[in-house]
């Protein structure tokens, strides 16, 4: 994918208009909850066939919501926790979502310092370099950024994704309900997370696409909605990248504020209340997938401005 020849803004909202849709599907498989066809073809005796379980599964996983959505979400964690074979799997099921022409936002909320952060923002986006040669890691299109270290921490993560038509969502205001412990903590009157967003909108702001939105997007629960709509009037450039609809408690109705008016701005995942839509011995679970799917992007469209994508699409 040439990733420099499109700002990622402008490269997202192409997509969410072709799909007239703003769901993002996320990639978390967990072994209990996989199908129980899926699991026996593998078996658990070692971390090589799990890691094999998990990227057909997602393989399958991606056949199905092609067609439906724009984005979607590998959550590194899970494919981490198989060793290495987890993360060749990890590797080929981002590959194979580019192939389908999705775009990738790798889970990994990455963070450190100097050229620590450097390495991990590398290997994200366009490759490793050594010496006069760049090999290709992730390759993704985005990833998820940890802001607690501050801006010089953040800086390389910002600086590779700019240089390679790339975004980074950090971390503002998540869906946890521990969140509030630091991220309510008061901070010159005002909670740290309004900190982090005034930060956020000050980076995006210096890389924005035609679309009217940054290379640097903010993570906003759907499980705090009036500090998300507080977001969103605060920080008009910024994408949002929206976890907790549907098994965590967030409402389609909830998250309409996150929107721009031209159904733009907000990018809604959905993991487990997708790719676990069923029970692990029902036959027939891409079917309940798809269902789930289409009825997520129904609710949207119907709760939220994203149903205007659909206008756009016809003008």
């Amino acid at each position: 994918m040439d990733h420099m020849a499109t700002h990622f803004a402008d490269r997202l909202a192409a997509a969410e208009r072709a799909k007239q849709c703003s769901l993002c599907v996320g990639l978390d498989p967990r072994w209990d909850a996989l199908p129980l066809a899926i699991r026996r073809r593998h078996g658990d005796r070692t971390l090589g066939r799990i890691a094999r379980a998990y990227e057909g599964f997602c393989a399958q996983v991606l056949d199905i919501v092609r067609p439906l959505v724009p984005v979607v979400k590998p959550q590194a964690a899970f494919f981490e926790a198989c060793g290495p074979a987890g993360m060749a799997a990890l590797r080929r099921t981002l590959r194979r979502a580019q192939r389908a022409e999705l775009l990738t936002i790798l889970d990994g909320k990455r963070n450190d310092i100097a050229d620590t952060a450097l390495a991990y923002a590398e290997a994200a986006f366009a490759g490793s370099k050594f010496g006069s040669r760049t090999y290709p890691v992730w390759d993704a299109d985005a990833l998820t950024v940890n802001p607690y270290l501050g801006r010089d921490a953040v800086e390389p993560f910002l600086k590779e994704a700019v240089a390679d038509g790339r975004g980074v969502f950090v971390l503002v205001r998540t869906s946890n309900p521990g969140a509030r412990q630091f991220q309510d903590l008061e901070c010159a009157g005002r909670p740290l997370f309004r900190h982090v967003a005034d930060a956020v909108a000050d980076w995006s702001r210096a890389s924005m696409a035609v679309c009217g939105f940054g290379s640097v997007g903010a993570v906003v629960g759907a499980t705090y909605p009036e500090e998300l709509a507080e977001l969103r009037r605060a920080c008009p450039e910024v994408l949002f990248l929206i976890p907790g609809f549907g098994v965590q408690g967030g409402s389609a109705a909830a998250i309409g504020a996150a929107f721009r008016e031209d159904g733009l701005g907000a990018i809604v995942n959905s993991s487990r209340g997708i790719i676990f839509a069923y029970q692990p011995d029902e036959p027939r679970w891409e079917q309940a997938v798809e269902t789930a799917t289409r009825q997520a992007i129904d609710a949207l469209a119907f709760s939220t401005p994203m149903a205007n994508l659909r206008l756009a699409k016809s003008v």
